[in-house]
């Protein structure tokens, strides 16, 4: 496992488990805040780490000739 996939591990299980926190109802507003805030930091953390894996498949696919890379709508309903 390289570094990139056990930091982005690593930053989903810290997300998931400040979503659990969250949903306990248990916390204070301030404290609520700031675990949004840290939530969206994660958020974006995790964005950036699968944007840049999406890169590199890009890359290996243009060093193989590979042509057109697609991402999927989600919105689509046939999509699942």
């Amino acid at each position: 496992m390289t570094g990139e996939q056990t930091d982005f591990e690593h930053l989903m299980q810290q997300l998931e488990a400040l979503v659990t926190q969250m949903e306990s109802g248990d916390l204070s507003l301030e404290a609520s805040l700031q675990a949004y805030e840290e939530g969206v930091r994660l958020t974006r953390l995790c964005q950036q780490h699968l944007a840049s894996a999406e890169q590199r498949v890009l890359h290996l696919q243009e060093q193989q000739g590979q042509v057109g890379f697609e991402p999927l709508n989600l919105s689509d309903p046939g999509v699942s």
